[in-house]
């Protein structure tokens, strides 16, 4: 279960979050990307791709919010991020796959319904699977070069706690919530 926090309320979100050795392969795409972008690069252990926002919430409220996720039912899948991308509208540049596992999809969906079914208000837009790695860079329509893919194995998914540390973005994972295995195809 969540352990409860001093604070009357919790900023949370729900997310992919990688092994140390994944975050480590992406951490390795901001060196370049930095030198044409400028910004400011991600910490690399915080590097993660958010399923849903939450945003603030009340903390007694984050067994309840836990419970809500354990509902969700999905299957384990890989997930390759193999193109970075920028964001001019809020000079974001970001890592993202060029294909969309149909289970990842399908997680979205499911978390979002069992979110509802609690009455949990969320963030609510078309999902853009995406890790952020660089903020207030700079580029133009051009597109970045070609970056190594990245592979994650996804097995389970995160919700994870905002813990700013000295005015940076930190996180802190609360609980995990694993996926099934996906069916082996026969050969």
């Amino acid at each position: 279960m969540c352990k409860q926090t001093d604070n009357p309320t919790a900023r949370v979100f729900f997310a992919l979050w990688p092994t140390t050795a994944e975050r480590g392969q992406l951490a390795a795409w901001q060196t370049p990307l930095h030198h044409l972008c400028g910004g400011r690069a991600m910490s690399g252990e915080t590097l993660h791709g958010t399923l849903v926002f939450i945003g603030d919430i009340e903390s007694s409220r984050l067994e309840a919010l836990q419970l809500a996720a354990q509902e969700v039912n999905g299957e384990s899948f890989g997930l390759c991020f193999d193109a970075a991308h920028y964001w001019g509208h809020n000079h974001i540049v970001h890592a993202a796959p060029g294909h969309l596992p149909q289970q990842l999809a399908q997680l979205v969906e499911a978390l979002e319904q069992s979110l509802a079914r609690h009455r949990f208000k969320f963030d609510r837009r078309d999902y853009k699977p995406h890790v952020t790695l660089l903020r207030n860079a700079r580029w133009t329509d051009a597109p970045l070069p070609a970056m190594s893919p990245v592979r994650w194995q996804i097995k389970d998914f995160a919700l994870v706690q905002s813990v700013p540390r000295d005015g940076l973005p930190g996180y802190s994972v609360l609980a995990r919530f694993p996926l099934g295995e996906a069916p082996t195809k026969p050969p």
